[in-house]
């Protein structure tokens, strides 16, 4: 079966996570997806296999006799999709041997014009995969899935040796928790890679690190009538706060490298308000001074309205994988190897968010990323190629054959 066969059968199951929810997995809809897969893996072939009561997947193929040395390979991608954009009720469409030109979505009516969407000119003469415009497609990451269990295929039917492969499929990635309960242990990789995401050509092992913020302010209310040297007004203050961080680095401003400040909540009255932030750099010691910065501001407001006036609660969220891949940079150098051996340049491009990848190589499993060759995800214009789901397969492959020894 071609991987974009499978992708179109797991794009039907209905699979949003729900980022409100305490629960884990946060929707039981996800069990949906995770027991089909199951189920397919033992019919491939795949050895011990098993859904956790957290919805996570996992399996292994053992490694072909005279192999067993070789380091086990682990292989991640997950099952949720986000819930940006209506996640049930996909009708995925073929557009074969696409011109590359504006692409209209009958569900919608909504155009997909090349002048935004440039990468849609060199996907000309493939068979784009698009949605009818009513939902996302769900490439993010069904089609991770499709092409990791399509090389699982092959190299199986292929009878291609192999060292340990380890396969693994998790749930809600799409609301931060992908890996919070990822059996690292019982996975029984040694290095592996998350496929989730971005061009057929990236490889992702730089990303943010990042910290949320709550800017708490106190304010004290009187009438205003006789407010004078007395009032408080917590709003103006959590602006105050706001308006002394940078102006430009806020995500609108940066790009690349650059990291910044960003406002995600507002409320409040005169007498308590709440700002809400994330925090991202991909510079540890730029990260430091980003957070020493908000600290800094919440000082000089309690010095000018008195002590408890601001409240700032700042929390790490995750760190930049970076500094766990590089002991281990044959992850990379393989990947590229894998990559130009399916006729493709790298491209090393830092992630401008997290990765379940990064919180696995914190807990001791070394996971850069790899894409899928999907654009557009989290939105009605998401779309990938029949050809992108073939070349990755290729990669995943390739990346089995270098490391078999």
């Amino acid at each position: 079966m071609r991987a974009y066969e499978r992708f179109l059968q797991y794009v039907g199951v209905h699979t949003t996570s729900d980022p409100t929810s305490a629960t884990h997995p946060t929707t039981a809809r996800q069990f949906d997806l995770a027991n089909r897969l199951a189920e397919e893996m033992k019919a491939l072939g795949i050895s011990h296999v098993r859904v956790d009561e957290h919805c996570y997947v996992y399996g292994v193929i053992p490694a072909t006799p005279g192999y067993e040395s070789a380091h086990a390979l682990g292989f991640i991608a997950h099952m949720d999709t986000t819930d940006d954009a209506p996640g049930d009720n996909i009708k995925p469409i073929l557009h074969e041997n696409y011109d590359g030109g504006d692409v209209t979505l009958p569900g919608s009516g909504a155009t997909m014009h090349v002048a935004e969407f440039p990468f849609l000119a060199g996907m000309k003469g493939q068979t784009l995969i698009t949605t009818d415009g009513t939902t996302l497609l769900g490439a993010d990451d069904k089609a991770g899935i499709a092409e990791i269990l399509t090389m699982a295929e092959r190299v199986l039917t292929e009878n291609r040796p192999h060292g340990k492969i380890c396969i693994g499929f998790t749930p809600d990635e799409e609301v931060g928790q992908g890996a919070d309960l990822f059996d690292i242990e019982g996975f029984g990789a040694d290095f592996a890679y998350t496929v989730d995401g971005g061009d057929v050509n990236e490889i992702n092992y730089e990303n943010f690190n990042a910290a949320a913020a709550v800017v708490t302010v106190h304010g004290f209310s009187v009438h205003p009538g006789s407010a004078k040297d007395k009032m408080k007004n917590a709003m103006n203050i959590a602006i105050e706060f706001h308006n002394a961080l940078p102006e430009f680095d806020r995500p609108e401003h940066t790009e690349g490298y650059e990291g910044f400040y960003h406002l995600t909540s507002m409320v409040g009255d005169v007498t308590t308000a709440k700002l809400g932030y994330i925090v991202r750099d991909h510079d540890a010691a730029r990260f430091t001074a980003r957070k020493a910065e908000m600290a800094h501001i919440a000082a000089r407001l309690n010095d000018r309205y008195g002590e408890g006036c601001v409240e700032l609660d700042l929390r790490d969220s995750y760190f930049n994988m970076i500094e766990k891949i590089q002991p281990h940079f044959h992850l990379i150098e393989n990947a590229r190897t894998a990559l130009r051996n399916a006729g493709l340049e790298p491209a090393e491009t830092p992630i401008r968010g997290g990765t379940d990848g990064a919180t696995l190589s914190f807990k001791g499993l070394p996971c850069p990323n790899l894409g899928t060759g999907g654009f557009n995800c989290h939105g009605p214009f998401e779309c990938i190629t029949v050809e992108s789901l073939d070349k990755m397969t290729e990669v995943l492959v390739n990346l089995v054959d270098l490391y078999k020894t």
